[in-house]
């Protein structure tokens, strides 16, 4: 994905599906974030699991000031400890130390997920723990950049989806995975517009992603 075709597939998603169109007409089209690829990115994922976008950016930029360099190795010279001060639960902590030990050992070889398939990376990031369907599918979406894919376990993404199409109830995963069919195979741009959408009528923006030199 790069801005000409996220904008090629924006022009064809909304002159087909009236819903889209509406939503672009009130927020406007997105710019085409994207997150680099690798370990930093990973952890910011696994900071916003259920968490509010502002805590999980609060806590990143802590642990990037303690470390210097969101770097595997810099990461597991910190203590559990040091990382609680920095607004990292015990379990998060867990998490990352497996990602960082995972990225060190080989065992998660990051650049080799550039050319696997959607499935292939998918089994390899939630081979560890802490990392679930949905942190596979927006590092899927988000930094790899794949074109179709719908991340049914977000809840801004389903709350997005009953307010643009006025839905009386919220889906779950289920129904969303439904609704997500008549953007398909285009269902990734589909996600960013609800997104965008959902943030701008709450007056939030996407968390940007700082990585040192």
């Amino acid at each position: 994905m790069d801005d000409r075709l996220f904008a090629r597939t924006v022009s064809e998603l909304t002159a087909a599906d009236p819903d889209l169109a509406a939503l672009v007409a009130a927020h406007g089209t997105p710019p085409l974030w994207l997150r680099p690829p690798g370990f930093a990115s990973l952890v910011l994922f696994i900071l916003e699991q259920q968490v509010s976008l502002a805590s999980a950016a609060a806590a990143y930029r802590k642990v990037l000031a303690r470390t210097g360099s969101l770097a595997p190795e810099a990461l597991l010279r910190t203590t559990p400890e040091e990382l609680r001060e920095d607004g990292v639960s015990r379990q998060k902590d867990r998490y990352l130390r497996a990602l960082a030990a995972a990225v060190v050992t080989g065992e998660l070889d990051l650049p080799a997920l550039d050319v696997q398939s959607d499935d292939e990376v998918r089994r390899a990031l939630t081979a560890l723990p802490g990392i679930g369907r949905w942190t596979a599918d927006v590092y899927l979406l988000a930094c790899l950049g794949r074109p179709d894919l719908w991340p049914v376990g977000d809840r801004a993404l389903q709350v997005a989806a009953a307010e643009a199409l006025h839905l009386d109830v919220v889906p779950d995963q289920a129904g969303l995975e439904q609704l997500g069919a008549r953007w398909q195979p285009h269902r990734s741009t589909a996600a960013r517009l609800l997104w965008h959408g959902y943030l701008v009528r709450r007056g939030r923006s996407e968390t940007p992603l700082v990585v040192p030199d």
